[in-house]
């Protein structure tokens, strides 16, 4: 089974637990105003590789890998837009004892029986799924991301329905997603998910504008800027407040 792959980090640190490798895939449905990776949007490019081959490669930097807790990572683009791919790449990962990870939007969920009946083989052999909330409200959601989110949030029900580890992520944009208001409701979300280890706070940054330019698109966040380290905090302390981390 071959996979569309954008690029692979051998030695990732901030994917997953421990040094992990990562595989960024081709392709996704989301066209968020802050991404860094835009150049992964378009669906059926990057490079072709098999899994034989993908695995090879991992094997040769185990011994790190094991040494430190990690494993692998795989994201994006979306990964779940390449279903029989992720679970062909897990199930090889699983023979040898690798710790198993996706990071996810949630972007291309779907209730298509095709879609349920891969999705839940791939959760067989998923040890932790990031998932990145972009959003609570549904309007702001579409103006962010080009996308509604009731989908996305469906998602993160079924994943704590089956007991699938997450992290939840939220970048964290000023003016857009760090209102208290929205901040407390996506919270009382996360609050109702009953799989949460981890919330992670990612602070918006601009180091993937010169993608934007190399690809002839209008940066659209331009004038915003960072958010300072107590603006972080305060995000994580009102997203945290009554989750019970399991």
């Amino acid at each position: 089974m071959n996979g569309n792959i954008h690029s692979i980090e051998s030695f990732g640190t901030v994917d997953g637990p421990g040094i992990r490798y990562v595989i960024f895939t081709q392709g996704c449905l989301l066209r968020c105003q802050f991404c860094h990776n835009a150049d992964t949007w378009k669906i059926g490019t990057g490079k072709q590789m098999s899994v034989d081959e993908i695995m090879q490669d991992v094997i040769s930097y185990l011994p790190f890998i094991e040494a430190s807790g990690g494993g692998i990572t795989v994201s994006g683009g979306e990964p779940l837009l390449q279903l029989p791919f992720l679970i062909d790449l897990f199930k090889e990962c699983k023979k040898i004892g690798i710790h198993t990870t996706i990071d996810s939007s949630g972007g291309c969920y779907s209730t298509a029986p095709q879609f349920q009946e891969q999705l839940h083989e791939l959760l067989q052999y998923t040890d932790l799924i990031l998932l990145d909330l972009k959003h609570i409200k549904r309007k702001k959601h579409i103006s962010l991301t080009g996308m509604a989110n009731d989908h996305i949030l469906q998602f993160a029900k079924l994943l704590s329905e089956k007991q699938i580890p997450v992290w939840i992520r939220h970048v964290l944009v000023p003016t857009i997603s760090d209102f208290d208001e929205d901040l407390h409701e996506l919270g009382e979300f996360i609050a109702t998910l009953q799989n949460v280890k981890k919330i992670e706070i990612l602070p918006y940054h601009k180091l993937g504008v010169y993608k934007w330019e190399a690809l002839g698109l209008e940066y659209p966040l331009a004038d915003i800027e960072p958010p300072n380290e107590e603006r972080v905090e305060h995000a994580y302390d009102i997203l945290s407040r009554n989750v019970v981390f399991s």
